[in-house]
């Protein structure tokens, strides 16, 4: 399921970049306010235990190891498994009838993806591709049913995950539609060092492609570059040991009207 949709071009009204549309109130949203002028961002729910006793073993699970850029499975691949990424992260990217490709989410540790083929999906619509060195868990279609029909307890849980995804996807949709590039990146950024989640924030995180950027927020590769470079010389973020520190101050982007 997707977390962060950005297609490569937009119908949606461009926000002139003189002036600004704040999104509705934290309490209508239900967003959430960190500590220390940290953002309003979409709280996610931590990772599930795939391996407590009765999950650890059961029939229909494995586990892989992948490199970064390591392909995990490739749009139009038979959809009969669902994924969880134990330790890394993934990217989740869909390519147009026209031969475009998107980047439609960089999900987490702790993550679910490939879960429409519980609903019927037979067919991958997106491929998901390692950002970083990763542990995925493989859990087969039917395996997976049978834990949630066996264990109320997961139910439960994953149910409250993917209500949590959806919560976000419509947080970073009313984003994307009235909120500057400026903003979106800002926002963005935050949510990749895990600022307003229920786990740790991890300010140092890989360095990604301003393409990359441009295509998840929706705007132009030079439009990310003027902006990552006034957040550096504002001390927002700054590079090192090949990875982008994100300083939790960066949230007065987001903030400010």
């Amino acid at each position: 399921m997707a977390t962060c949709y950005a297609p490569m071009t937009s119908t949606a009204p461009r926000i002139p970049l003189g002036r600004s549309f704040p999104l509705p109130s934290v309490a209508q949203h239900g967003l959430k306010l960190i500590p220390s002028q940290s953002g309003a961002l979409p709280k996610q729910l931590p990772a599930l235990d795939l391996q407590s006793p009765q999950n650890r073993y059961m029939a229909g699970k494995s586990r892989h190891e992948y490199l970064t850029g390591q392909s995990i499975f490739s749009q139009g691949d038979p959809a009969n498994a669902v994924f969880y990424i134990q330790s890394g992260k993934v990217k989740l990217t869909v390519v147009s009838p026209s031969g475009k490709e998107a980047v439609i989410a960089h999900l987490p540790a702790g993550s679910f993806f490939g879960e429409a083929s519980l609903a019927g999906e037979t067919l991958r619509s997106f491929s998901a591709n390692a950002l970083e060195s990763s542990t995925i868990v493989r859990i087969d279609k039917t395996a997976m049913q049978d834990l949630l029909g066996r264990e109320p307890a997961f139910a439960e849980q994953f149910l409250a995950h993917m209500l949590s995804r959806s919560k976000r996807m419509v947080a970073d949709l009313v984003d994307h539609l009235f909120n500057s590039s400026e903003k979106r990146l800002a926002r963005l950024l935050l949510l990749m060092a895990n600022y307003g989640q229920e786990s740790k924030p991890t300010p140092a995180i890989a360095k990604i492609s301003q393409e990359t950027l441009a295509e998840m927020i929706g705007t132009t590769r030079s439009r990310v570059s003027f902006f990552l470079n006034r957040f550096r010389d504002l001390g927002y973020i700054d590079y090192s040991g090949g990875r982008m520190h994100i300083n939790s101050s960066l949230a007065n982007v987001v903030l400010h009207d």
